[in-house]
């Protein structure tokens, strides 16, 4: 939303009404959005590696195009200052990090072309939150792009059941007949759609009932069989840290919340394994809480990252790595960490791949500043809505990294969405959302 004040009489209806400067600018925002969290590969389960395997074309053209049409689309249509202000000095010192974590890979060249489908990805949703000019136009890029998505998923459960659903022929048998759509996984089809149900809500509280509700029921049953009991407890608890506060009068109580919820669950996932008395309370009391094998994970993780704890492992130089094919595998240990493709905790990734001061710079860059972004809102219904859907969608992908690892990860939808709630963050807390005037 670039524009803070009335839409311009100037920019006269072309071809009968039907097309503007505004509109065009939506329409981009609005395929941007649909084709990046689709991606290029849709219905193919290693459709997410390939986007930054230097050897697949479509990929490459494909995410290149995307980087050249962000590009025209904010020196053309969107506002500089706008532009500019999404640059915090915390995101800059943040991608330097990730930067020079590129530079300290065991292969460079490789990790570049990783690092350039990511920042690529960064800057696609950044155009997306830019170019639209209204509330009314940011939500027509919601529902163009939810239509998108959630329909796609679902067709594709009926003309390619097979690359739509987990089958028992998969490397992972055990999820045959789960729902994961157009993405290559259950894990990331559950948190886009999770993210979907948010943006229904905001829609429906912004008077978009139909759209509203039709998209978050849509998302909520397609997140449901996904099979993922996380994400399923996730959504409830995330739309009321964030609304309830807001409807009884007491805002300021959701950024803490949010921050009690973080501590809460890095105690209960990575303080079981870091926190001495943490560790022993769980041994004692819940000796069989392991979160599926992670422990195990989290455990020879921070083991590395003691040997490296200034500068890390490098971008893409640790999880399926010749570094780790050489290691020893315990007949005793739940996962064979030779085959894992990430830590499954985006938080201990990022220690690990580009050093602890990273890491600080991490929390700061997508907890807390968010927070105080939060509260900066000004106090105007649309600045609200928007920033609850942001906020949301923030809580929920933050909580969702002690299980997963997706942060700087190509073009991972949840990866994307998690920038668009801290971005979007930064942008409601700025200036006035402006509202189209209806004659």
């Amino acid at each position: 939303m670039s524009n803070t004040g009335s839409l311009r009489r100037t920019d006269e209806l072309l071809l009968g009404g039907i097309v503007t400067r505004d509109g065009v600018a939506t329409a981009i925002a609005a395929l941007l959005f649909a084709v990046i969290i689709v991606s290029f590969r849709p219905f193919q389960p290693a459709g997410a590696e390939l986007t930054g395997d230097g050897g697949d074309i479509v990929n490459q053209l494909g995410f290149s195009s995307l980087g050249a049409i962000s590009i025209f689309s904010l020196l053309t249509f969107a506002d500089p200052k706008v532009v500019r202000s999404l640059l915090s000095p915390s995101w800059i010192l943040m991608l330097g990090f990730f930067m020079l974590s590129v530079i300290n890979a065991t292969d460079p060249s490789s990790a570049m072309r990783a690092a350039f489908f990511t920042l690529l990805g960064i800057l696609t949703i950044a155009t997306v939150l830019v170019l639209p000019r209204d509330a009314d136009s940011f939500s027509k890029v919601i529902i163009f792009c939810a239509i998108a998505v959630i329909g796609l998923s679902y067709i594709g459960l009926i003309v390619f059941p097979h690359e739509a659903l987990h089958t028992a022929d998969s490397q992972e048998p055990e999820h045959a007949g789960l729902w994961r759509g157009v993405f290559a996984h259950k894990n990331i089809a559950g948190p886009v759609m999770a993210c979907f149900s948010f943006a229904g809500l905001y829609l429906f509280r912004r008077g978009q009932r139909f759209w509203g509700a039709a998209i978050f029921g849509a998302a909520m049953v397609f997140m449901l069989h996904t099979g993922s009991k996380t994400t399923a407890g996730l959504v409830p608890f995330s739309i009321l840290i964030v609304v309830l506060p807001g409807l009884i009068g007491m805002r300021f109580g959701t950024p803490i919340l949010f921050a009690l919820a973080i501590i809460a669950t890095a105690v209960g996932t990575l303080g079981i394994v870091f926190i001495p008395p943490v560790k022993e309370l769980t041994a004692t009391y819940f000796p069989d809480l392991t979160y599926t094998g992670r422990t195990t994970l989290w455990e020879f993780s921070g083991a590395m990252l003691a040997k490296k704890p200034w500068t890390g492992y490098g971008y893409e130089s640790f999880w399926g790595t010749p570094l780790l094919l050489s290691q020893d595998q315990p007949f005793d240990r739940p996962w064979d960490i030779r085959t894992i493709v990430h830590g499954h905790d985006g938080y201990l990734d990022i220690a690990v791949l580009m050093g602890i001061p990273a890491l600080c710079v991490a929390v700061y860059t997508f907890l807390i500043a968010p927070l105080r972004d939060y509260m900066r809102i000004p106090p105007r219904k649309e600045n609200i809505y928007l920033g609850d859907f942001f906020m949301m969608v923030v809580l929920f992908t933050a909580l969702n990294a002690f299980l997963e690892s997706f942060f700087f990860h190509r073009g991972d939808p949840v990866w994307l969405f998690f920038v668009l709630g801290v971005l979007g963050l930064r942008q409601v807390s700025l200036r006035p959302i402006a509202v189209r005037r209806r004659n």
